[in-house]
Formats: C-alpha cells, structure tokens, sequence
C-alpha cells in the first residue's frame, strides 16, 4: 500500500469518526430511555400505559404477571425490572432479597399528600388496624436496616392503590344478607353451600379467606390470624381438605375473568372476589353482592418498589413514574374499578360528582356509571356494597401477609390443591 492510499485511509476514517462525534449527541437527544415495569394486571393496564408514555415522554414496557410468578421473579432477578408494582405482602420477601432499594421520601412530589392509611396504619384514630402486615409495619427503614412504624425519610414503597376485599355471592341463590351485621366469612365453608364455592388460588390471600371462614364457623380459633403457628396451619388445613373431600369447593381461580366466568356459568354461588370482579358479574346480569363480613375484611395494599439495581438515568425516570402515578388521572381512572388511591383528592377534580359520591363516598349513584373500559358497570341508584372509603378502612381483619411460617403454609396450599 502507497503512503498516498495509507494518508487517504486515514483521512476517511479520521472523517467518519468525526462525523459519529457531531451526530452522536444528536442521536440521544433524540432517543427515549426505556422504563421496565413488572407487576400484576391490576395496575399494568395499556390505557395507563400509554398515558404515561406520553405525559412524561419516555417508552414504558409492562410485564405482567400472577402474584406468585412476579414475586419469584423479582426476588431472584432485579435487574430484569426497574419498578415493581404488587402487594404490601410482598415487601418482607423482597427486602430481606435486596431486591429493592430505599425509596428517597424528598423525590416523591406528592408525599405529603398521601393519607394516614400508610403512614399509620388507620384512617381515624378509632379504626381497627387489622392483623398482619399493615403498610405502615413495613414502610419506613429504620436507620438500623430493618423496617418498623417509626417515620423516617427512606421507604420501602410508595403507597398508591389499595382495597378491601371479601367475597361476592349470587342473591338469586343465597339471601341477601346485612352488611357488617349478617353477612359472614363462615358462609365460605357453610354446608348448605357445599358444591358452591370457589376461592382465590393465591396463597397469601386465599390463606386468610379460609381462616376468616373457619373461625366465624367456629371450627378453630388463632391466637393471632396474620401470623398462624405450624399447629394452626396443619388445623386448618385439615378443616379444608376434608371440605374438599367433600365436593365443597367447585374450584380455585387464579384470575379475575376467571372468576367472573365462575359467577356467570353459576359454577359458582359463593366465592373469594375482588371489586372488578364484582363489578364485570353485575354487567353481565348476575346479582352479586360483595359482602361486608361481620368479621371485617381482609386488606391489600398497593407497593411501587425501585429495584436494588436501578441507577442514574433509569432511576430519574423511575421517579417521574412514580410522581405521575399521584398526579391525579390515574387515581381517578382506577377508581372506576373500585380501588383507592392514596391522595384521593387530587383525583377528585378529575372525577364526576356522581363518581365520586358514589366509589368514596359511598352514597346513590345519580347516574349511571362507566368502567375503566368506557361501558355501564354502575346502575343509576346503586349503592357500594360496604359503603364509604372510611367505613371499609374502618373494618380491617387482616391485611394480605407473608407469615413467619408462609413457606410451610405455601407447601401445605399446594397440597391442598393438589388432592
């Protein structure tokens, strides 16, 4: 090779990489950073997503998944998501993992706008906590690394949706009962129902409805229901599958359409149901009351974690989510499936009166009431099953939780199943 081709080689390759240096910071200006959310269906719905993605300007993917498959996969591997969205049950599992990391109470724009549910434990000073895991137990880092009731600036999760949930039964086929008077957990495991009845195929909650249902009936008792000793486990257990022995149980679902097609096929008179599946039933003309156990309910909720691996850029934009999941239209838009958001009144503006009255308040619908997917959930007069927001915060049970003992109850659950 000539020095005339050599010096032209170079000239041309000095000149690319010139030319890669000017356009370079052209190509990431223009580009959007991506942000990875794994979680369930509940909160990772496309309407939301889209939203998001356009409000804050960034790319969102969404990976949802059940309760247990999320919570495996986000223990063993956190760097395969930036923010995690499921349950308050799911914290003790993922901290003791390093999993996640501390959230910075001062990034969070809305932070003190959030209610005393969190924070506390309680709405009013006079409201029950409930048993097990109230997010306030889990919340706050304390500064020696363990997690406790005391505020401090650093935080496991920032506290957006959550609900009380109970069961739905047919009125066709069981009287209507009385809220918080009548109405019980124990007709889970009634005998006149045998054949009838379905529960929550999720171990950490279908757990607690059958515990509820077993003590109302008198057939056991806990020392304390959120946190179960190996001998009341192996007790309820044997309550249960004899049940299933039986033919009590006509199934266990995994997923709300699942539990839906369980109420509309009358495969079903009585079941283990969350609020969209009480509601999507009503449209399609079953009667279902969603009931107000005398017992109290049994809680969840909501946690939005950062991953223990989630850094600079990645970790801003993480924030901005978080900040817009408080900004008001999507508290608003969860509302329409009966869930709660933890600033209710920076969605209020963004909600009809006739919603408003109706999801928090608990009062008539005045009008007829749309869902998240735009069709006639809600028929103008209705009331909501439980009442207002205070009134269902108000009667706690128990909170959805991971027991010292969950990795015995979770081999005892399966067994359960598998009979």
């Amino acid at each position: 090779m000539t020095n005339a081709n050599l010096s032209r080689r170079q000239f041309i390759k000095s000149a690319a990489i010139s030319a890669a240096a000017v356009k370079a910071p052209y190509v990431f200006a223009k580009s959007k950073p991506t942000l990875r959310v794994m979680g369930t269906h509940v909160t990772l719905q496309e309407e939301l997503r889209q939203r998001a993605m356009k409000e804050l300007g960034i790319n969102i993917t969404f990976e949802p998944k059940g309760s247990a498959a999320v919570l495996q996969k986000a223990a063993s591997n956190p760097a395969s998501f930036d923010l995690y969205e499921q349950w308050s049950d799911s914290i003790n599992i993922l901290w003791q993992a390093q999993a996640i990391q501390a959230i910075d109470v001062d990034r969070l724009t809305y932070w003190n706008e959030i209610n005393s549910l969190t924070k506390t434990g309680r709405l009013t000073e006079d409201a029950r906590v409930g048993a097990g895991d109230a997010p306030n137990k889990i919340l706050f880092i304390q500064p020696d690394g363990k997690l406790g009731t005391t505020p401090t600036n650093k935080i496991t999760f920032m506290p957006y949706v959550h609900n009380t949930d109970s069961f739905g039964y047919n009125t066709n086929v069981i009287p209507k009962g009385v809220a918080y008077e009548t109405e019980s957990w124990g007709w889970l495991l009634e005998e006149k129902y045998r054949g009838k009845v379905a529960l929550v195929n999720a171990p950490t909650i279908g757990i607690f409805d059958a515990a509820l249902a077993a003590q109302a009936q008198g057939l056991m008792t806990f020392q304390n229901i959120g946190n179960m000793t190996i001998e009341e486990i192996d007790k309820l257990f044997s309550i249960l599958i004899e049940k299933k022995r039986q033919g009590h149980f006509a199934g266990f679902w995994t997923s709300v359409p699942q539990s839906v097609d369980f109420m509309v096929s009358k495969r079903v008179a009585i079941q283990s149901m969350f609020s969209p599946g009480v509601s999507a039933s009503k449209a399609q003309g079953v009667p279902v009351t969603y009931a107000a156990p005398k017992e109290g309910y049994r809680a969840w909720h909501g946690v939005m974690c950062l991953s223990s691996k989630t850094e600079g850029r990645q970790k801003d934009i993480a924030y901005e989510y978080m900040n817009w999941w408080l900004s008001g239209f999507p508290g608003a838009f969860i509302a329409r499936q009966g869930y709660y958001i933890s600033n209710p009144q920076r969605s209020k503006p963004l909600m009809s009166n006739a919603e408003w009255d109706y999801w928090y308040e608990g009062k008539e619908a005045a009008e007829n009431l749309k869902g998240t997917d735009g069709k006639i959930t809600i028929q103008q007069g209705s009331v909501r099953d439980g009442g207002s927001y205070l009134k269902r915060f108000s009667n706690i049970a128990v909170w959805n939780t991971v027991m010292d003992n969950y990795d015995y109850s979770l081999d005892r659950w399966y067994e359960f199943l598998s009979l």
